[in-house]
């Protein structure tokens, strides 16, 4: 399944956007579309209309819950388990797709054999989700002639994260759902250019187009293309770089566009980590909390003060214009890096600096659009697109070729390693369980009115005035044992650390689950969170941890 895993775990939806209006049945896991992508949420709205059914397995009675014809209330971090019960509803009730298995599949039956003691009832025990509702979702999606599956960060933002997605990679082969229009597997991605930095290389263990660091062939057309040596040796995730700071092993960093202090789970370590580094560097557009921390902030462009491309979570590269001129010394990305690697060593620049000349200028969408030229060379699945191309509209990779149209739906009649291969899923629960002094199981997410740590939309008072604020859900039982009203401000705590903020008494989180959104500084729930990390991608437990509830004497909200 390498090659398949290589694709999704780029995070690239298979299908297109708006081939979602013709699902027959969607699976929604690990997201609240309707806060986090709430344009993707009108083209479901558009598939239920037409007749199409919903699945939603999420710990949270979110808005799509209202819509749903099935809800699976999952316990957090056992996300693998209820997907095995799903797979093994279909291959017991003989609803897989044979034909699709036989011809463009492997390794199914020690799949088979795998999840063959993954019973509903089995899955009930640890999910919490009744067997009934599981056999019921897993025929109705099974049954549909187009099912789609669509997750984000509730997901992957476990230690068994990347197990997660291959159990959905297995329910989607199975059923014959990759390759058409209205179905796949869809990674939501969080923000409108990460897929893009993605594609480019962003990542520390490849080069532009997923290309392996440690793969020699790959890494030896890099080296003719760029030329000079490149190291065989993948470099650290964001988040190995953090103990890495505090042991001393790494001495420089620079952040460009991530605001780390808020965002990065166990927020007090990431914090120290960042105070104890010998040189900090922030490349943003805003005095950020991790900004403050920095020995040279460099001030950044936003996309509307700067030229390129942004590709979206449907792989469609996109163009950006300058259409205002940046404020005083700020500068877009391009040309910071430019100016800095020109400082270090002139004759090693990366490409000439030139004079900034205020305004909008030719010049920076000449500078922008060459290193998109060079990104075609770089990785065949741009080679046919061009700025000329992207004046009128978006084009999605794969696109190999100048007459080419751009690829809709991915592995239409083969998959990258040819054909897919089912992987076999143990269920491994969270590190940290809920115990005696941290009863509760926290999860985080977003609301609607907020995007990501609030560096932009705090800034805006018609937003502020809009949102409530931050605040934990609580179960409506929880809340009567511990004698918590809503609004009364309550202590949230961990073992890494606590905050302060008022109490939601609702029925729309499960007894012993509480939620709180990540985006507030005044109260960051990532002071709370576990940086444990999945073993495969690096990426930290951030969706469960133990925490406790404590009622602050004479406090309201």
């Amino acid at each position: 399944m390498a090659g398949l895993v290589t694709v999704l775990g780029s995070g690239a939806m298979s299908n297109d956007i708006a081939g979602i209006e013709q699902s027959d049945v969607m699976l929604v896991i690990g997201s609240n579309t309707a806060a986090a992508h709430p344009i993707i949420w009108l083209q479901m709205q558009k598939a239920l209309r037409r007749g199409a059914k919903l699945l939603v397995a999420d710990p949270r009675r979110i808005t799509l819950v209202d819509h749903a014809h099935v809800w699976l209330c999952q316990k957090p971090g056992t996300d693998a388990a209820l997907i095995n019960a799903l797979c093994h509803v279909i291959i017991r009730d003989n609803l897989v797709d044979r034909d699709f298995i036989t011809s463009r599949t492997e390794n199914f039956e020690a799949f088979a054999a795998s999840v063959a003691g993954c019973t509903p009832e089995w899955a009930e025990g640890i999910t919490g989700v009744p067997a009934a509702s599981i056999e019921e979702a897993a025929r109705l999606y099974a049954g549909a002639e187009r099912g789609s599956i669509y997750y984000t960060m509730g997901i992957t933002q476990h230690t068994s994260g990347t197990y997660n997605v291959r159990a959905l990679a297995n329910l989607v082969l199975m059923t014959g759902n990759f390759g058409k229009t209205g179905a796949g597997l869809n990674p939501l991605r969080g923000q409108n250019n990460v897929q893009g930095a993605c594609d480019t290389g962003c990542l520390p263990g490849v080069f532009p187009g997923y290309q392996r660091v440690d793969d020699e062939a790959a890494r030896l057309r890099f080296e003719e293309l760029w030329g000079g040596p490149l190291s065989p040796t993948p470099g650290m995730t964001a988040t190995e770089m953090t103990p890495a700071m505090l042991e001393g092993r790494i001495s420089a960093v620079w952040i460009m566009g991530e605001n780390t202090a808020l965002s990065d789970p166990n927020a007090n370590h990431a914090r120290e980590a960042l105070e104890r580094v010998e040189f900090l560097v922030v490349q943003d557009i805003f005095m950020t909390e991790t900004a403050e921390l920095a020995d040279v902030v460099l001030p950044a462009a936003p996309f509307a003060e700067k030229e390129g491309t942004f590709t979206n979570t449907e792989r469609r590269v996109q163009r950006v214009r300058q259409a205002v001129s940046s404020p005083g010394e700020a500068r877009d990305d391009l040309t910071i890096i430019q100016m800095i690697s020109a400082a270090m060593d002139p004759e090693q620049a990366v490409m000439p600096v030139y004079r900034y000349r205020q305004g909008r200028d030719r010049t920076l969408a000449l500078r922008a659009e060459k290193v998109f030229a060079e990104m075609g060379l770089a990785w065949p699945a741009l080679a046919g697109i061009d700025y000329h191309r992207l004046e009128k509209e978006g084009v999605q990779w794969p696109c190999p070729a100048a007459d080419h149209p751009g690829t809709p739906v991915l592995f239409e009649k083969e998959f990258p390693r040819g054909v897919g291969l089912f992987s076999e899923i143990p269920r491994l629960g969270p590190k940290e369980e809920p115990d005696g002094e941290y009863p509760f199981i926290l999860t985080t997410g977003r609301v609607l009115y907020q995007y990501h740590t609030g560096t932009m939309t705090r800034r805006s008072q018609v937003i502020e005035d809009a949102d409530s604020g931050p605040f934990i859900e609580i179960n409506t039982g929880d809340a009567e044992r511990l004698a918590i009203e809503d609004g009364q401000v309550v202590r949230a705590a961990s073992r890494r650390g606590a905050i302060t903020l008022a109490a939601r008494v609702t029925d729309r989180i499960g007894a012993g689950v509480v939620f709180i959104p990540f985006h507030y500084r005044e109260a960051a729930a990532n002071l709370l969170t576990n940086d444990a990390l999945d073993p495969f991608c690096k990426i930290p437990e951030a969706k469960v941890c133990a925490v406790r509830v404590d009622v602050l004497k004479d406090a309201k909200g």
